[in-house]
C-alpha cells in the first residue's frame, strides 16, 4: 500500500477500479435492515440444504445452555465482510463509484482541476480512457473525494449520495442490493444473543454512514480499513477532525485478525466472507478454541446476480477472487461454502 493511500480505500479496491463504471444518480432512500421470518423459519430465504442447516445447527448449539459447545453470551460475536458477502460487489466496488461520482463535485469547488489530469479523464466519462489510469492517479481521485475535510461533511455528502445514486443494472439504489438472505442470518444471530460485526476491507468511515440503517449494525461494529484524522479548531472556536490522507488500519486480508484484534478485541465465533481477502479472517476464527462457523458466499448465479470464481471454472475475477485454492481450503477445513444458485431462495429484498 502506498503510503499516502487514502483512508477507507484498499489496493484491492483501487485495482478494481480498472474495471469502473461511473454511476448514474436517481432518488431513493435506504431500506430497513431485514424483513420478518416467516412460518417460525428464521432462515426463510433459503433454500434446505447444507448450509442452511450448518448456520441453524451452530446456532442451537452455542445458545443452549446443556450443550457442549454452549458459549457464553460475552463471547457470541460474529464477523461478517460486506462487499459480496452482504451486498452486490461487481462490476466494481460501491466506494470506488462514489469516489468516481464525487470528482465534478471536487472540480467544482477547485476549479483548478478541471483541465489536470486524472480529473480531466473522469469529467470525460470515456471508461475506455479511465481503464488505463495509473495507480498514481487513482490515488489522486480518492485522496481528493476521501479526505481533507471535517468528517462530518464526509458524512453529510456520502449520506446524499447514498440516498441518490442508481446502480445501473438493477436502477435501485446501491443500499438495496443487499442479500436477503444474508440480513436473515445477521437477525437470527443477533436475536440468539450474538453481536454482530462489519470486518471489511472498504472504507470504515463509508460503511459506518449507512450499517445501522441497512444492516443493523451501529458504526461502532463497523471494522475497515480506517485512515487517520486531524483535531482542530474553526475560526469560532469549536473543534473538528479533518479527514486525512493517512493509512492506519488495511482492513483485507491479515489485516482483518488484526483489525478484528484492535477494534473488538475477542475472536469471533463466526465468519462470513466470499473472497481470498476474507481466508485469513476465516483461518483465525478456526483456530479458536470452542465451536466456530466459518462460510464463504461463491458467486455461481449470472441470471440473479453475477457469477465469478474462478473457483468451478467459474469466469476470474479481480473483484471478490475467489479461487480453485480457497475452495479446496474450505473443503479441508470444513467451511461451507454458500451456493447462490442453489441456497438462497432470493437473493434481494425486493424481489
Amino acid at each position: 500500500m502506498h503510503p499516502n493511500t487514502p483512508s477507507g480505500i484498499t489496493r484491492r479496491v483501487m485495482l478494481s477500479s480498472l474495471a469502473l463504471v461511473p454511476a448514474l444518480s436517481g432518488l431513493s432512500r435506504p431500506i430497513p435492515a431485514t424483513a420478518q421470518a416467516t412460518g417460525g423459519d428464521p432462515l426463510p430465504s433459503w433454500n434446505n440444504g447444507t448450509a442452511k442447516q450448518a448456520i441453524l445447527d451452530f446456532v442451537r448449539a452455542t445458545t443452549d445452555p446443556s450443550s457442549p459447545s454452549h458459549v457464553t453470551p460475552e463471547d457470541r460475536i460474529a464477523a461478517f465482510d460486506q462487499d459480496g458477502t452482504l451486498w452486490v460487489e461487481h462490476p466494481v466496488y460501491t466506494q470506488v463509484v462514489y469516489c468516481l461520482d464525487r470528482v465534478p463535485a471536487v472540480v467544482a469547488k477547485r476549479p483548478e482541476l478541471r483541465t489536470v489530469e486524472p480529473f480531466k479523464t473522469v469529467l470525460s466519462g470515456n471508461r475506455e480512457a479511465m481503464a488505463k489510469l495509473p495507480m498514481k492517479d487513482l490515488e489522486k481521485i480518492l485522496a481528493a473525494t476521501l479526505t481533507g475535510m471535517s468528517v462530518e461533511d464526509f458524512q453529510a455528502e456520502a449520506s446524499k449520495w447514498l440516498a441518490t445514486a442508481r446502480d445501473p443494472r438493477w436502477k435501485r439504489p446501491y443500499t438495496e442490493l443487499v442479500y436477503q438472505p444474508m440480513l436473515e442470518v445477521l437477525r437470527y444471530l443477533r436475536d440468539s444473543g450474538y453481536r454482530t460485526y462489519i470486518v471489511t476491507g472498504g472504507g470504515q468511515d463509508f460503511v459506518r454512514v449507512y450499517a445501522q440503517q441497512v444492516y443493523g449494525i451501529p458504526p461502532e461494529q463497523v471494522v475497515g480499513t480506517a485512515g487517520g484524522t486531524k483535531f482542530g479548531y474553526a475560526k469560532d472556536g469549536k473543534p473538528f477532525l479533518t479527514k486525512e490522507p493517512k493509512l492506519l488500519l488495511n482492513n483485507n486480508d491479515a489485516g482483518k485478525p488484526e483489525g478484528i484484534h484492535l477494534m473488538i478485541g475477542r475472536r469471533p465465533k463466526a465468519a462470513f466472507g466470499n473472497s481470498v481477502g476474507d481466508r485469513e479472517m476465516l483461518e483465525w476464527v478456526g483456530a479458536g478454541d470452542g465451536p466456530g462457523l466459518k462460510m464463504l458466499v461463491l458467486h455461481d448465479d449470472a441470471t440473479r446476480e453475477y457469477a465469478y470464481g474462478p473457483a468451478q471454472g467459474l469466469p476470474d475475477s479481480r473483484v471478490g477472487t475467489f479461487t480453485a485454492a480457497l475452495q479446496e481450503e474450505a473443503k479441508k477445513n470444513g467451511w461451507p461454502v454458500i451456493s447462490m444458485k442453489n441456497d438462497w431462495k432470493r437473493i434481494f429484498p425486493f424481489e
